[in-house]
């Protein structure tokens, strides 16, 4: 009776040392992949916002400037998004704001607002 408790309590140990190795090793590979998918979707709002407002500073019109100032709007919000803190409770609330401000200008602006990340839109349609 006392080997089968021994034995088992050495085989509960060495396996949730095992699997939280593993464990480690999975969560590191789901943060890196989800961090690089959020900086892929957040360069690519930056990118979009600061060319629609180098496009957009040749023409003074009143239309124009509210979307220019909705265009510096998005790109504060972009800049201030805390990229090097990865404990930062406020991270999805403030991904999800980025992403409406997007939608936002998108809408003022007449352009389809479909970011997708991956390989299922890879080709140019028209």
């Amino acid at each position: 009776v006392l080997v089968r408790c021994r034995f088992h309590g050495e085989g509960y140990r060495e396996g949730y040392a095992e699997g939280n190795h593993a464990g480690m090793a999975e969560g590191r590979r789901y943060g890196a992949l989800h961090g690089a998918r959020v900086g892929s979707e957040i360069g690519c709002y930056l990118g979009f916002a600061l060319t629609w407002h180098c496009l957009l500073q040749k023409c003074t019109d009143e239309k124009n400037s509210k979307k220019t100032r909705a265009l510096d709007s998005l790109i504060g919000m972009i800049q201030k998004f805390p990229y090097g803190d990865p404990t930062y409770d406020k991270l999805q609330e403030d991904l999800e704001k980025i992403r409406g401000k997007f939608k936002q200008v998108c809408s003022m602006l007449n352009i389809q607002s479909d970011f997708r990340i991956g390989t299922e839109r890879s080709s140019l349609t028209f």
